[in-house]
């Protein structure tokens, strides 16, 4: 496990966070426009839309907490949400690559664990 954040991936998180955000932001903008491009009526692209950006805003993929305590997370979040690929890792350091995976197996595990109705005492 990764105990601290090198300097070198923490620069290279907060200068790759910005183009990964950019990029998220564009494809949900596109379906957005999906949205207003549909044969609902004026009232209802309105409400879908305005419900969407209000759940989108607080997603990682938008805007994040910054703190270096929470780059793991943030980046772990970022690939659940499909922002970004484990390819977009490949410059980062072998020690923060390998965290990101054993947090990744751990919580893809927990998650199906919960989906089959495992609980704490039984998985």
């Amino acid at each position: 496990m990764i105990k601290e954040i090198s300097e070198k991936d923490w620069k290279l998180f907060c200068n790759k966070l910005p183009t990964w955000q950019e990029t998220y932001i564009d494809k949900l903008n596109k379906q957005y426009i999906e949205i207003l491009s549909s044969s609902q009526t004026s009232a209802d692209k309105f409400w879908e839309l305005e419900k969407r950006i209000n759940e989108d805003k607080h997603k990682p993929g938008v805007a994040c907490d910054t703190r270096r305590s929470k780059m793991i997370e943030n980046i772990i979040t970022l690939i659940e949400e499909g922002v970004i690929g484990t390819d977009d890792l490949l410059d980062f350091s072998d020690n923060l690559v390998s965290t990101v995976q054993l947090m990744l197996e751990l919580y893809k595990g927990e998650k199906s664990a919960k989906d089959n109705g495992w609980n704490d005492y039984n998985i």
